[in-house]
């Protein structure tokens, strides 16, 4: 599907294309959510270069996710989706030119959604095609801060849950999946930061002052945000350290329990040993309360040995 926005007086409709449709005047960006091969062949004739595949999305090399080349300026940016408790990485390809952006992605994003929305709403205000590529990746930053955020959150909850033993296995569970979304976030930030320095490195002659300070601010707070990525990763090692502290102690005091217990009747063992064997001469056998008094001393040690230990506080 591929969706044309068409700037009217920095207001932006939104219309969709087909194969056969021509770009309309004023637009400003096309957004291609999975192109089939008709729209891709559409979309070839935009193109004087190869058109982005999904395997040059996922590239991770700087000279392969920012470059120019003849079709403009180009960015392979890295967006997480929060797809219930899992979060993953989505890859989105950015061609700038002129004042037109195209944009070339296999998977939905919530964040375009938001920003399809905030312009039916008319609340958002835009100039150019660069306007949008920046808000873009504004909404991405502040996405990214609130991931963070829900992971302190959820970090806090799980810390209350490190003493339960029955919470245990669903604990380690969503420590998992937030150490799985925490490192997608930090490859997010990283990956904002660097789209952001090529994009002012490279557009500086073109920017203009609002747009310049834009990226500053929006560069100032992703290095705000990552010191608290690494926090998170500190806090979920220690918790799961922590979980597996108690996880140890526990079954401590079970091996404990089975120990004490073998130590308690080890005497009445020694005694029904030493009735057990078979010599000829034992002069308790024919004792008329040899049994009963073999039984009292086996209760006895059991006791006195139980005694001990609970006076040394080992039990």
């Amino acid at each position: 599907m591929i969706t044309a926005y068409i700037l009217n007086n920095k207001v932006l409709d939104i219309i969709t294309l087909g194969p056969d449709d021509i770009v309309p005047d004023n637009t400003v960006w096309l957004d291609a959510y999975k192109p089939d091969t008709a729209e891709r062949e559409w979309l070839t004739g935009l193109f004087l270069e190869e058109v982005p595949d999904k395997e040059e999305l996922d590239d991770i090399e700087a000279s392969a996710r920012f470059y120019w080349d003849t079709d403009g300026l180009h960015i392979h940016s890295l967006f997480p989706q929060r797809i219930g408790r899992d979060t993953k990485g989505v890859h989105v390809s950015f061609t700038l030119r002129n004042n037109l952006l195209i944009s070339i992605r296999e998977d939905d994003i919530g964040l375009v959604r938001l920003l399809r929305h905030y312009m039916r709403q008319d609340r958002l205000e835009v100039e150019d095609a660069l306007d949008i590529l920046l808000e873009v990746q504004n909404l991405k930053v502040e996405y990214l801060s609130d991931l963070i955020e829900d992971g302190y959150k959820t970090l806090e909850n799980t810390a209350d849950q490190i003493f339960e033993p029955d919470q245990i296995n669903p604990m380690l569970k969503e420590l998992m999946a937030q150490e799985e979304a925490n490192g997608q976030i930090r490859l997010s930030l990283h990956d904002t930061r660097r789209a952001l320095r090529f994009l002012k490195r490279s557009l500086r002659q073109r920017m203009s002052l609002e747009q310049n300070k834009w990226i500053d601010e929006m560069l100032h707070d992703v290095e705000s945000l990552l010191p608290h990525t690494q926090f998170l990763f500190d806090k979920i090692n220690f918790q799961l350290e922590a979980s597996m502290g108690v996880t140890n102690l526990e079954q401590n005091k079970v091996i404990k329990i089975f120990s004490v217990a073998a130590v308690i009747f080890l005497p009445p063992t020694l005694i029904a040993s030493i009735y057990g064997m078979n010599f000829g001469r034992m002069p308790e056998l024919a004792w008329e309360y040899g049994y009963p008094m073999s039984l009292v001393l086996m209760v006895m040690s059991s006791l006195g040995t139980g005694l001990f230990f609970k006076r040394r506080g080992w039990l």
